[in-house]
C-alpha cells in the first residue's frame, strides 16, 4: 500500500485517537472507555503499522474474546484495504491450533475435547447430592483460571473470600479426581487448551521459537478481561519481545467470577517497564446526559472525564411501579412511544441483570405485540445437522481446505435445487436483487432444508478461520475447533427489540435502553457480599448505562413474585446517583433543544415522572387527585388546581397519554400554591423544568390570570 494510504488511515481521528495509532511505543496499553471508538483505533493500528512497514500482516495475531469480535475485526481491516489479514481467534481457538501442530508433530492423536463437564463431574461425585455438577465446574473453572492446582484451592478461596458451594477442602478432592478421570480417559477441556499451550512454549525452545516466528506482533482487544492463566499464555507467546499492544477500559472490569484480573491493565507499566499509556478521553456513543449519569454510577475521583461529542439529549428515567408486572407492561408502554420510522424496533434494548428476569418481558411483549429476540441462544454445536458433520469429520484426515471445498460445492449445488433455472427462488417474490449473481446473493424462503443450508455455511466459515491461523490443519481438526468457537448469542438478524442481561450486552449499543429490575437484591446482586464483589456490580451497572446512546430509562418495582410469594423490594442505592445526576442537570438546564420529534417524546415521559421516591408513579390512566393538596390551602388556589386538572385532562385527551405525561403532579401543586404571574416565576418551581416552562408555559400563565387578575382589578378600583 502506498504512503497516502497511511495517512489516509488516520483520517477522522481525534488526537488521541492519532496518538493510540501512531505512537511507536512498546509495549502499548490503549485506555478507552464506552463509545471512545476502541475498535476503531486497534483496527487502525493493526492497519496503520502493516501498511507503513513495521508489521507484516502474516505475522500479526489479534486475541479478542469472542468469535464475533474477531469477524469483526476482520471485517474492518478488510474494509480498511488490508490484503494479507492477520490471524485472529480467542484465547482457547488460538491456543487450540497451535497445540494441534504440536501433536501432530509429536505423532500423536489429538486428545478429545470436552465442552461440558458435567457427564465427568457426575461420576466424579458418584451418589454424593450435597453438590451439584455445575457448582463444581464453577469452583474448578474459578481455579484453573488463577493456576490453582487441587490441592491449593482451600487456601486460595480463603484468601479470595470467595463463598464456595461447600467444604473447601472436599472440593479440593473432587477437583483432583476430576483431574486424574480426565488423564485415564485421554481427554481435555477448555482450560487445559490454554495450560497445555503455555507449558508446551515453556518448555520446548524449538516449538516456543516456532510460534514466536509466526506471530510476532501481539494486540489483545478487552484486555481488562484477562485471567492469570490467559496472562500466562499471552507471556508465552511474547517472550522476551515487547511488541504487544493491549486495549481495554478498567470500569468494565465485570468477569471476575471467571478469574479476570483488571490490574494487568491498570498496573500495565508497572507489569511491562517502558510501556506507554495512551488514554481516550473522547466519547462519541452516547449523549452527555447519558454520561453523567455514567459519571455518578462510578463516582471515582480519581476517574478522568470523558469529552462528550453527541449533542444534548433527553434527560434519563427512573421509573417506579408497584409489582413487576406493572413494570413489564410499563416498559412495553415506553417501547411502543419510543418506537417510529427512522428508529426500529432493534435500536431498543431490555437489560436485565439476571436471564430470569426476562419471562415477564417476554409475555408483555407478546401481549403489546412488540417483536423481541432473546440475546443467548442456541448453540451451533447443538444443531442435528452439525453434530452428523461433525462425526464425520472426526475420522478423515485429508487437508481441510480440500473438505471445505468440498462442503462449498454441495452446499451450492443444493441451493440451486430450491432455483429455477431461471435462477429465481421457487415460490419466492419475483421482485429482488438483479444483475449477475443476483440469485446467489437472495435469501432463501424459510424452510427447513434452507435453515439447514444456512448452518452449514456457519461451519464453512468458522473452518476458514482455523485455516487463517492453522493453514495445514487437517479435517479431524475442525470439530474441537468448533468446540473452541462457541456461539452463544442469537441470530442479529430481523427487526425486533433485544432482551439481554447487563453481561450479555457488554460491546453493544442502542438508541434507546430499559433498565428493568434496578432493585435491592439484583443491583447489587444477592450474592454480592464483598466490598470487590459490589464494586464489580457498580461498574456492571456501568456498563449497562454506557448501552445507550440517546435515551436511558431506569425501573423497579416495589413488589416482585417469586415462585407465588410476592415480596417487597426496595430501589437500587445506584439509582440514588442516578436521581442526583437528573436532578442536576434539570437545576442546570442540560437539557436538549426539541429538535426532534425523538427529543419530544422523551421529554413527554419525563415530564410525567415525579418522585421523590425514586420514580414511583401512579399506574392508572385516570386523573389522579392532586398530591400535596393542603387543607390551608386558599379557595383560589383551589380554583387554580381545578382549571389546571380540566386542561391537563383535556390535553391528554388529545394526545392520547396519562394526565402526568402533560404536567406532573408536582409541577401542577406549584403552579396552584405559587400562582406565578410571569415567565420569570415559572423558573425553579418545582417539577418544572425548562421543556414544561417552554412547552406549557403561557398557558399555565393564562390560567392562573384568570384568577389573579379579578382581584388586582377590584383592587385598583378601590377607594
Amino acid at each position: 500500500m502506498a504512503a497516502v494510504d497511511a495517512d489516509r488511515l488516520l483520517d477522522g481521528l481525534d488526537p488521541d485517537q492519532r496518538l493510540a495509532v501512531t505512537t511507536p511505543g512498546q509495549p502499548l496499553a490503549i485506555l478507552a472507555g464506552p463509545g471512545s471508538g476502541k475498535t476503531r483505533v486497534l483496527t487502525r493500528r493493526i492497519a496503520h503499522r502493516c501498511t507503513t512497514g513495521s508489521a507484516d500482516p502474516r505475522h500479526v495475531l489479534a486475541v479478542t474474546f469472542t468469535r464475533k469480535a474477531a469477524a469483526e475485526l476482520d471485517q474492518r481491516l478488510q474494509a480498511l484495504g488490508l490484503r494479507d489479514l492477520p490471524a485472529a481467534g480467542t484465547f482457547h481457538a488460538l491456543a487450540y491450533a497451535q497445540l494441534r501442530t504440536a501433536w501432530a508433530a509429536d505423532n500423536r492423536a489429538a486428545p478429545v475435547l470436552v465442552d461440558r463437564k458435567g457427564r465427568l463431574l457426575g461420576r466424579v461425585l458418584g451418589s454424593n447430592r450435597q453438590m451439584r455438577p455445575i457448582d463444581l465446574a464453577s469452583e474448578i473453572e474459578w481455579a484453573k483460571a488463577r493456576l490453582v492446582a487441587p490441592e491449593a484451592y482451600p487456601a486460595a478461596a480463603a484468601t479470595a473470600g470467595r463463598q464456595p458451594p461447600g467444604n473447601p477442602e472436599r472440593i479440593a478432592e473432587w477437583y483432583r479426581a476430576y483431574e486424574d478421570l480426565k488423564r485415564t480417559r485421554g481427554v481435555v477441556d477448555f482450560d487445559d487448551l490454554l495450560l497445555l499451550a503455555a507449558a508446551r512454549i515453556e518448555r520446548d525452545p524449538s516449538f516456543a521459537a516456532a510460534q514466536r516466528w509466526r506471530f510476532r506482533h501481539l494486540f489483545v482487544d478487552e484486555y481488562q478481561d484477562v485471567n492469570p492463566l490467559q496472562e500466562r499464555l499471552l507471556r508465552a507467546w511474547l517472550g522476551e519481545r515487547t511488541d504487544l499492544c493491549v486495549v481495554g477500559d478498567p470500569d468494565q472490569a465485570i468477569y471476575s467470577w471467571n478469574g479476570a484480573d483488571p490490574s494487568f491493565l491498570t498496573d500495565f507499566a508497572r507489569h511491562h517497564p517502558g510501556a506507554e499509556v495512551v488514554r481516550l478521553e473522547h466519547a462519541y456513543r452516547s449523549t452527555p446526559q447519558v454520561l453523567a449519569v455514567a459519571a455518578a454510577v462510578r463516582r471515582d475521583p480519581a476517574r478522568r472525564g470523558f469529552t462528550a461529542h453527541r449533542s444534548d439529549g433527553p434527560l434519563p428515567l427512573v421509573v417506579g411501579y408497584h409489582t413487576d408486572a406493572d413494570e413489564a407492561a410499563g416498559v412495553a408502554r415506553a417501547i411502543r412511544e419510543l418506537h417510529r420510522p427512522g428508529r426500529p424496533w432493534s435500536a431498543q434494548a431490555v437489560l436485565v441483570r439476571t436471564h430470569a428476569q426476562a419471562t415477564l418481558f417476554e409475555e408483555a411483549f407478546r401481549r403489546a405485540s412488540i417483536p423481541y429476540r432473546i440475546r443467548g441462544g442456541t448453540r451451533l454445536l447443538d444443531d442435528p445437522e452439525v453434530q452428523r458433520l461433525l462425526e464425520g469429520f472426526q475420522r478423515r484426515r485429508d487437508p481441510l481446505v480440500t473438505t471445505l471445498e468440498d462442503l462449498e460445492a454441495g452446499i451450492e449445488l443444493q441451493r440451486s435445487d430450491l432455483l429455477d433455472p431461471h435462477g429465481d427462488v421457487v415460490g419466492a417474490d419475483p421482485i429482488g436483487p438483479t444483475g449477475p449473481g443476483a440469485a446467489r446473493r437472495r435469501e432463501l424462503p424459510e424452510s427447513a432444508e434452507a435453515r439447514r443450508l444456512d448452518v452449514l455455511e456457519q461451519v464453512v466459515r468458522l473452518g476458514r478461520e482455523l485455516l487463517a491461523a492453522d493453514p495445514g490443519a487437517p479435517t479431524d481438526a475442525l470439530p474441537g475447533w468448533l468446540r473452541t468457537m462457541l456461539i452463544s448469542d442469537a441470530p442479529d438478524s430481523g427487526d425486533a427489540v433485544t432482551i439481554a442481561s447487563f453481561h450479555a450486552a457488554k460491546g453493544l449499543e442502542w438508541d434507546v435502553v430499559h433498565l428493568a429490575g434496578c432493585e435491592v437484591g439484583y443491583v447489587p446482586i444477592t450474592h454480592a457480599r464483598t466490598s470487590a464483589a459490589r464494586a464489580e456490580e457498580e461498574r456492571l451497572f456501568y456498563v449497562a448505562v454506557t448501552r445507550a446512546a440517546e435515551v436511558l430509562r431506569c425501573s423497579w418495582a416495589r413488589q416482585r413474585t417469586f415462585s407465588t410469594d410476592p415480596v417487597e423490594r426496595a430501589p437500587s442505592p445506584l439509582l440514588g446517583r442516578v436521581r442526583e445526576a437528573v436532578t442536576a442537570m434539570e437545576r442546570a438546564g442540560r437539557v436538549a433543544p426539541d429538535a426532534t420529534q425523538a427529543v419530544h417524546d422523551a421529554r413527554r415521559l419525563l415530564a410525567g415522572e415525579d418522585s421523590t421516591d425514586l420514580g414511583t408513579t401512579d399506574l392508572s390512566t385516570a386523573e389522579p387527585d392532586l398530591p400535596g393538596h393542603r387543607a390551608d390551602a386558599d379557595e383560589r388556589a383551589r380554583s387554580i388546581a381545578a382549571d389546571l386538572r380540566r386542561w391537563r385532562a383535556d390535553q391528554a385527551r388529545k394526545a392520547a397519554v396519562r394526565p402526568t405525561v402533560v404536567l406532573s403532579d408536582r409541577a401542577l401543586d406549584a403552579v396552584a400554591r405559587h400562582q406565578p404571574r410571569t415567565h420569570a416565576d415559572l423558573d425553579g418551581l418545582a417539577g418544572l423544568g425548562p421543556f414544561s416552562r417552554a412547552q406549557h408555559g403561557e398557558r399555565l400563565l393564562a390560567i392562573v390570570a384568570r384568577h389573579v387578575e379579578p382581584d388586582a382589578t377590584r383592587a385598583s378600583a378601590a377607594p
